[in-house]
């Protein structure tokens, strides 16, 4: 996976967003703006054409996922210059995390590569709490995880992992472009989620609630992938 695809209003001014404030590259591409960190995982494409955009929990778009060493030092990163974020938490035994969202409203998601207890002592630079930062997760919601799941064998990618969240009525699935193995067999183990937040490239997760509708999100236009002219999953 290459990008996700995102019409907004301003690029150049969103861009400046995720450039100094989450420490992302930019790329000037036309009127668009391609961002993102270095390395295996996927950027974010903002084009131009969007605007008005709001989050709603009935959308199947839902939000990006940024892994990094740290949370508590990007949040405190983020709230020295004035960000709204949310009060990290371990969620659940999915993982330690917070949340806010960017000018246009998208939703971002930052996960710790470790539970809340288990971060190495020195883990992260408070001068540079995104140096080692990864857009770890692009997620949609379904309610059809079969039909996903038969789309993402078909590209090739990999089922990493499965995760119960029924608290809260739905559970969670991680695909990949990936050879690698999760360390536990069983993919709905524990063991595997501090594994799947350190991995280098973005995974495809899924919010799935059973026989659920979602509505298409506008502004949201797909996931690119590498060698295909097409984007996917734009609906």
């Amino acid at each position: 996976m290459s990008a996700v695809i995102l019409r907004v209003a301003d690029p150049e001014g969103l861009a400046q967003f995720y450039r100094n404030v989450l420490g992302m590259q930019v790329l000037v591409e036309g009127d668009a703006r391609r961002v993102g960190y270095p390395g295996r995982d996927a950027d974010l494409l903002l084009i131009p054409g969007g605007g008005g955009y709001v989050q709603d929990r009935g959308q199947r778009y839902w939000k990006i996922g940024i892994t990094l060493p740290n949370v508590d030092l990007a949040v405190a990163h983020l709230e020295g210059l004035g960000v709204p974020v949310s009060a990290p938490r371990q969620f659940l035994d999915i993982g330690y995390m917070c949340h806010l969202n960017d000018p246009e409203g998208f939703g971002i998601e930052l996960l710790q590569h470790d539970f809340d207890g288990n971060r190495p002592e020195g883990a992260g630079d408070p001068a540079a709490p995104f140096a080692r930062a990864c857009v770890g997760q692009i997620t949609l919601r379904t309610g059809d995880i079969a039909a996903e799941d038969a789309v993402c064998h078909k590209l090739g990618m990999r089922l990493l992992s499965v995760q119960d969240v029924a608290h809260y009525g739905f559970d969670l699935h991680f695909y990949a472009f990936t050879d690698e193995t999760p360390p536990a067999a069983d993919l709905w183990a524990v063991e595997n989620r501090e594994w799947l937040w350190k991995r280098p490239y973005t995974t495809l997760e899924f919010q799935h609630i059973a026989d659920a509708q979602f509505s298409p999100v506008p502004d949201y236009m797909g996931i690119e992938i590498e060698g295909q002219e097409e984007p996917i999953f734009t609906v």
